[in-house]
């Protein structure tokens, strides 16, 4: 069995004036729930147990300090790829598209690991899951990580998964 771990970016600041979205950095929260992640991905009996993972993650700031600071030079990620394709802030990324960006980077040998935005990683997870859990059900919260299960021998598509846990940072 693989796993695919979906994984919303932390708590961002407003974006500052003259920026715009795709700039936005974590704020000293986001940082603390970038710790908690780390914490479970480096822990064998937690989230580190659905690693070694190939990870894909959105070029956005806000996205990239969320890996560098909760996977980055970790044993939970055993290689990463960067997709400007899949930051919603210029257009409307479904959760089919990810998948697409998903399926490219699948070497079919490891677990996934997917950070991204809202609405897209609600609508992955309810798009695999076929329900969303009670806590994900106003969207997947930040610094959210949840595993479904992929079969061992067949690429991430759109199929139906089974949520085998949840990480929520406090």
């Amino acid at each position: 069995m693989r796993y695919l771990t979906i994984v919303r970016h932390a708590e961002a600041a407003p974006a500052a004036p003259n920026s715009d979205d795709f700039h936005r950095v974590l704020t000293p929260r986001g940082r603390q729930q970038c710790d908690e992640l780390r914490s479970w991905a480096l822990d064998e009996s937690s989230l580190g147990a659905y690693g070694p993972c190939t990870a894909l993650v959105s070029a956005a700031t806000r996205t990239q300090q969320t890996f560098a600071a909760a996977f980055e030079d970790t044993t939970f990620v055993r290689a990463s790829e960067t997709s400007s394709l899949i930051y919603n802030g210029r257009r409307d990324v479904t959760a089919e598209d990810l998948l697409i960006d998903l399926q490219a980077i699948d070497p079919v040998t490891t677990s996934l690991l997917v950070v991204a935005h809202n609405p897209t990683v609600t609508e992955l997870l309810a798009a695999l899951t076929g329900e969303l859990p009670a806590s994900a059900r106003d969207g997947v919260p930040l610094a959210g990580a949840y595993v479904v299960a992929i079969p061992s021998t067949t690429s991430v598509g759109l199929a139906r998964y089974e949520l085998v846990d949840a990480y929520l940072p406090a």
